[in-house]
């Protein structure tokens, strides 16, 4: 295999698409739910709809305008109603549900009114209606619906502050739950008693149903105190709006009403489906690695941590495989797949993909041909308008022909910019889907 390393490029971009491919959004909602005119078939469970006398759908998330496109064109006009929160520009056209473009990853004025006529649609829902919910990464923030005493200032001010201090995604959203009166149960609650179907594209390690979206249709294993130990770990305490300090501890002393827990009857008719997750994405991206000639070996779909370090534990296999042709002998690809977490440290603009490339760029520097591309599947990497960026092992001798410093774009948490001036960054667009990440490592 004699690859150039604008082909191993080329490569890495094919072996991406492949994987965003396998989690197209419509295409999960279509294999997982089958319906024949009368019945309605999800997971392992049957829905007579000639039973219900309103079918409503509720959905928010970067990927919800095409699962609710899927649905429109299973259902068509026996949906009832229906409302979706998606991000600024990630769209579809519908007939019977409404879209509310919202901001992400912090909440706004839009988010708000959409939550709050998500919130009544849910509330209307009686004993003899089925709803439907649609949830895919980014819900958290497309559904800000704070509780009393908290505005929406309040949760903006806290999502910041939480993005930025290195909090991991789960540490994020149990904030997040206890904030919302949607959030961590409270939809099911607040649907109850009505049927409820959840189809859950999943962003999140690990899958697990209380963190995707802060857990909207499950119960909340999380409390308050949970919320304190996360603010005291990240030292957090002067930083908060008060409201939400108060608020939460509040919470301690019950206060404040907690979230929804395991045996609470407000569960008994939901059905929450994980309908495509990052692995899926890793499978089909190894499937199309293999078919160009790569021997493959895929490390995690469940990999966190600081984003530097994680990129330091890559290099370091692409170093063995050079030296000694383990874990997996050449021409390799490694995949990898999860969601890292930045410290900012400088005041630049990047995202975790964009560093971890930045942060494996020295350590690859003139090794053999070797090809780096990490990215997000929703097209967006941190407030950036790429998913991610390449680098290879010439990457370095052509920053520093530009007069780039790693280091320093490093420092200063500065990789678009840096990638910028070099033209590696990967700009997909909107993808209206979202697995987290996925890291590809080719060498020849």
């Amino acid at each position: 295999m004699k690859n150039t390393l604008s082909q191993m490029r080329n490569h890495a971009s094919s072996i991406f698409s492949a994987g965003l491919e396998a989690v197209n959004p419509a295409d999960a909602v279509k294999n997982s739910c089958v319906f024949n005119g009368q019945e309605l078939v999800c997971g392992d469970q049957t829905y007579n709809l000639g039973q219900y006398q309103n079918i409503i759908i509720l959905g928010a998330g970067k990927a919800a305008a095409p699962m609710a496109q899927a649905i429109e064109k299973m259902l068509g006009s026996i949906i009832t109603k229906g409302l979706v929160n998606v991000k600024y520009e990630h769209l579809a056209t519908l007939n019977w549900i409404e879209i509310n473009e919202a901001g992400h990853p912090v909440p706004d004025a839009s988010g708000k009114q959409g939550a709050q006529k998500a919130f009544e649609l849910a509330t209307s829902a009686s004993a003899k209606d089925l709803v439907i919910c649609l949830i895919s990464g980014g819900a958290s923030a497309l559904w800000p619906l704070p509780v009393a005493g908290i505005t929406l200032q309040d949760k903006q001010k806290t999502t910041d502050i939480l993005l930025s201090c290195g909090a991991t995604i789960n540490e994020i959203n149990i904030i997040r739950k206890h904030l919302s009166l949607i959030k961590g149960g409270r939809l099911a609650q607040i649907a109850s008693p009505a049927t409820l179907i959840c189809l859950i594209l999943s962003d999140v390690v690990g899958d697990d149903l209380d963190v995707i979206a802060s857990g909207p249709t499950v119960p909340d294993s999380s409390t308050f105190g949970d919320c304190i130990t996360v603010i005291e770990k990240y030292n957090l305490q002067d930083q908060l709006p008060l409201s939400v300090f108060e608020y939460l501890k509040a919470g301690l002393h019950d206060k404040s009403k907690e979230t929804p827990k395991k045996n609470s009857p407000v569960f008994k008719k939901v059905n929450n489906i994980i309908i495509g997750n990052n692995l899926a994405a890793i499978k089909a991206a190894e499937k199309t690695a293999t078919q160009l000639g790569y021997n493959t070996l895929i490390l995690s779909s469940m990999i966190e941590g600081e984003t530097r370090v994680v990129a330091g534990v890559h290099t370091a296999i692409a170093k063995e495989i050079i030296k000694s042709g383990h874990p997996v002998s050449r021409p390799a690809c490694i995949l990898s797949g999860g969601e890292t977490t930045v410290t900012i440290r400088g005041n630049g603009k990047g995202g975790r993909n964009q560093e971890f490339v930045l942060a494996a760029l020295p350590d690859i520097a003139g090794r053999d041909h070797t090809v780096i591309l990490s990215a997000g599947t929703d097209g967006t990497d941190g407030p950036t308008d790429a998913a991610g960026a390449f680098v290879d092992s010439e990457s370095f001798q052509k920053a520093c022909q530009k007069g780039l410093c790693p280091d320093k774009a490093l420092g200063q948490n500065d990789s678009y910019t840096f990638f910028k001036e070099l033209d590696d960054l990967l700009i997909t667009g909107p993808t209206n889907t979202n697995v987290m990440d996925l890291r590809i490592m080719l060498v020849k």
